[in-house]
């Protein structure tokens, strides 16, 4: 099928609900609002000409901060950079960045060899949160526990949701953008008790340098 003919086919499928196509440049993707996440999903799903049968991947993005840059790098490749800089950032820009947490849904229909991804922000709450699809495709368990360990965002209706990368002692999220990137703890192993042992972090955080892009590749 087209992917034309196969967007259009997906709009009418979900014309009940809240939703707005993003990008079609390569797999379409579709803006969602939360509270009609869960009945979308079910419809992508189990509807016979649709068919996204196959959960690829759940992943979750922080925006805090996006669209602020501390270096210009186009314009500042051929004089060079003077010092490197000690980004600062204040957690919890609520009023500047409302919608700091989005979560992406990548999903695979075999039949029509057809990806789509859905995009839909968490709720404004402390801590943010979406509800879970795991009742719709089982591979959500995983993936899920991942977004919730790294960025600390929590999916309604999960029915075991515990970190699955960090250690359970772990402080925070890392994958935050207001996360020291030198972390909060680390583990040691301590001689007169003879066990490992958390203590804070004695390591300093090291100014960044970005990445220079070049035009002419030299």
């Amino acid at each position: 099928m087209a992917k034309k003919n196969h967007i259009k086919l997906i709009n009418q499928k979900l014309s009940e609900y809240s939703h707005s196509l993003l990008s079609s440049d390569h797999d379409p993707l579709f803006l969602v609002e939360q509270s009609d996440l869960v009945n979308i999903c079910k419809i992508l799903k189990t509807d016979n000409e649709l068919d996204y049968s196959i959960l690829i991947d759940i992943c979750a993005v922080d925006y805090l901060t996006y669209g602020q840059a501390d270096w210009v790098t186009n314009e500042a490749t051929k004089t060079g950079y003077s010092r490197a800089v000690e980004q600062k950032i204040i957690a919890d820009h609520d009023d500047e960045f409302p919608d700091r947490f989005a979560i992406f849904y990548q999903l695979l229909s075999i039949s029509n060899n057809s990806r789509i991804s859905l995009k839909t922000f968490t709720t404004k709450l402390n801590p943010p949160s979406v509800p879970s699809i795991n009742k719709i495709w089982n591979s959500a368990n995983w993936f899920e526990r991942e977004a919730f360990d790294l960025m600390g965002v929590h999916f309604k209706g999960h029915p075991d949701l515990r970190r699955i990368l960090t250690d359970y002692g772990f402080i925070g999220h890392p994958f935050r953008k207001d996360f020291p990137t030198n972390g909060n703890l680390e583990v040691v192993y301590d001689e007169d008790k003879e066990e490992v042992v958390y203590k804070p972090v004695s390591i300093t955080t090291r100014p960044s340098v970005p990445r220079v892009i070049r035009k002419d590749n030299d």
